[in-house]
């Protein structure tokens, strides 16, 4: 008997110390296997008197300045890490060779710009946010070759670029936002290889072209955000390997007009699904294959009446409510 209650005590000392410790001000929710620290004056990572059990850990909104392997090495298990809205300013090398099974990594709203080579290899990463950083280049070595990432998201950075090979080792990538940066050209072939991508977000950023080419390989992409850039034209074959498209944003761009059958092979918008709205469209000869494709799609049109002229007779008229006469007339 004293054998047995003595492998007792043993064993509920293991488990308090695997599970039941709990760094001072986190919380945490040993049935989730759950740490959260959440908006309290943390300066370091909390790595001491974290439970060796944890798969998820949540820091936000705290004063920590810097994470390493070290400090991971204290939760082999972990599967998410949610960081967002510290003060990270730097990153080790081999950041996740301690975490081998880690999914998810959450950097949004640090002070991230330079990343080291290798930073997210070691780990099957399937979702890396590293959104509103200070990242100002792309560097296809932060992942491991062939690697598991369907989800990245490097929205408001400062990036002006994304290099040819950035996408090299992202074959499973589904959604790619890159919004709210600097972007002034996507490179014709840096998307070739993104075959199962489904949502690529390019809102908001400065780019006057795109290359005709540029979509080819992306048959599975059902959501494309081009809205807030400086498109002035587009390639008449820009969306024509695009036939689950679904949604596509063009608003708030310099379109003066678009050219015959650009739009044709989208079968597959969504209700309301395509928006042209704040474009410089100037209503003449030009204009006639938008307004003759908005006769026939008007239901697939974020409100259509939006889309008006630019032209100095017509200016403020929405183009669906032109007739061909008044398109035709060469003053315009």
């Amino acid at each position: 008997m004293n054998a047995c209650c003595a492998l007792a005590v043993l064993w509920l000392a293991h488990f308090c110390h695997g599970t039941m410790s709990c760094p001072a001000l986190c919380t945490c929710f040993p049935q989730k296997a759950e740490v959260v620290c959440n908006g309290v004056p943390l300066t370091e990572f909390p790595s001491g008197g974290l439970p060796e059990n944890t798969t998820m850990l949540t820091i936000q909104f705290t004063n920590i300045t810097s994470i390493s392997e070290q400090h991971l090495n204290a939760v082999p298990l972990l599967q998410e890490l949610h960081l967002s809205s510290n003060h990270l300013h730097s990153l080790s090398s081999h950041l996740l060779r301690g975490v081998p099974h880690l999914h998810t990594l959450d950097l949004t709203e640090n002070k991230l710009s330079h990343l080291p080579v290798d930073v997210f290899n070691h780990a099957p990463l399937r979702s890396l946010v590293l959104k509103d950083n200070l990242i100002d280049n792309a560097d296809a070595r932060w992942v491991p070759e062939n690697s598991s990432l369907n989800w990245l998201d490097l929205s408001e950075n400062r990036l002006t670029k994304i290099p040819a090979g950035f996408f090299l080792n992202m074959p499973h990538l589904e959604n790619l936002d890159l919004s709210n940066n600097h972007l002034e050209k996507i490179c014709n072939s840096s998307l070739n290889l993104l075959t199962k991508l489904q949502k690529l977000d390019l809102n908001n950023n400065k780019l006057d072209t795109l290359d005709e080419s540029i979509f080819q390989n992306t048959h599975n992409l059902t959501h494309l955000f081009l809205a807030q850039n400086k498109l002035h034209t587009l390639p008449k074959d820009l969306f024509q390997k695009l036939p689950q498209l679904r949604i596509l944003t063009l608003e708030n761009n310099q379109l003066s007009h678009i050219p015959p059958g650009l739009l044709d092979k989208l079968h597959s918008l969504d209700e309301q699904g395509i928006d042209l709205a704040s474009n410089p469209w100037l209503c003449n000869r030009k204009l006639e294959y938008l307004w003759s494709w908005l006769q026939k799609n008007k239901e697939k049109v974020y409100q259509p009446q939006s889309i008006t002229c630019s032209t100095q007779l017509l200016g403020g008229r929405s183009v669906m409510s032109l007739t061909e006469s008044e398109l035709n007339t060469d003053s315009l």
